[in-house]
């Protein structure tokens, strides 16, 4: 839950983790998400309020995330930002959680968004580049086509038994790992695709670590010779190798050097600091969210919220799980 003022001043973001519920399974079961959706979200609610130092009287507008995602999660959203918004009298919109990560990282900076801009949102259930011309337009120019790099972090994680969420568990294992130890191969499809694919390395890191056959999921032990550490630093080494290509691809194409990144994945040290040398030797202008802005957070979808209101394209939320959008053209670069 979040108090953004204006569309770009944050003066409360609060979040309830849900990672201790969900981390003795490896990943998240949604019927446990819509649950503690329930649990949380008046004590999440006053606590937004209560930081922000106004009542809830002082609301004028109410922004909740209704795609894509879990559809059960979403509908404990949705409802409640009904009832708010009934309750006080004033709008309800309904906000794409990927459009709001496409503006988390100048929420962050204080600033509105600056046009056109080429963006980066790598996450558990999205890998996508967009070209973006306007708070509302944006174009796909690749996305993922199996799995997502931060699924494809939960699920070498859970192999690895490094627990979960992946991400941090792999960076944790791969900073006392050798990348040059284990070379996977690089899925960067054709020359000039800008689309993603993760699921083949995935499944190369389950075959290299037991074997064909094994799921490395009954106690297996790793093949003899083999350390979990090299094995994360090597498949965390590919996907950077992988995003930073598919970056560096999307501005040549589109000629865009002003580049924006979010998600979770983000937050991952190696991806930073790999496209902050880039953008550097690139000479372009690099935004990336602060790790909290990264994953799903209240604060970008309160900022975008204001944007949906504010060009009329404002609609009362109708929940939907896919990761489809009317207003997000797909183009070929």
């Amino acid at each position: 839950m979040a108090v953004v003022a204006e569309g770009r001043t944050v003066l409360a973001s609060t979040v309830w983790s849900q990672v201790p519920r969900h981390r003795p399974f490896g990943g998240v079961v949604p019927e446990i998400a819509a649950r503690e959706h329930v649990t949380a979200i008046v004590p999440v609610l006053d606590e937004a309020l209560e930081t922000a130092g106004i009542s809830v009287g002082d609301v004028d507008l109410v922004a909740v995330t209704d795609s894509p995602g879990l559809q059960a999660a979403l509908l404990c959203g949705t409802a409640a930002a009904h009832a708010v918004g009934l309750a006080l009298g004033v709008p309800v919109v309904g906000v794409n959680h990927v459009e709001a990560h496409l503006i988390a990282p100048f929420l962050a900076a204080g600033r509105d968004p600056e046009w056109p801009l080429v963006s980066l949102v790598v996450s558990g259930g999205h890998t996508h580049l967009f070209r973006s011309t306007g708070d509302l337009e944006h174009v796909v120019l690749g996305a993922t086509l199996d799995d997502a790099a931060g699924e494809a972090f939960d699920k070498v994680a859970k192999v690895l038994g490094l627990g979960y969420p992946g991400g941090p568990a792999i960076q944790a294992a791969a900073e006392s790992g050798d990348p040059g130890a284990l070379s996977f191969k690089r899925p960067y499809l054709s020359p000039e695709s800008l689309d993603f694919s993760f699921s083949g390395l995935k499944t190369a890191v389950l075959y290299h670590c037991f074997g064909q056959g094994l799921d490395g999921r009954a106690g297996e032990s790793l093949k003899p010779g083999l350390r979990a550490e090299d094995v994360a630093a090597g498949f965390q080494a590919c996907v950077v190798d992988v995003l930073d290509r598919k970056l560096r691809r999307a501005v040549d194409a589109t000629g865009i050097n002003r580049v924006a990144v979010g998600g979770g994945v983000a937050c991952n040290g190696p991806l930073r600091a790999r496209l902050a040398e880039t953008a550097a030797s690139e000479g372009w202008e690099l935004l990336i969210a602060p790790p909290a802005f990264c994953t799903d957070n209240a604060a970008m979808v309160a900022a975008q919220g204001t944007r949906v209101f504010s060009s009329g394209a404002g609609a009362p939320p109708k929940v939907s799980a896919r990761s489809s959008w009317p207003r997000i053209a797909s183009e070929s670069a």
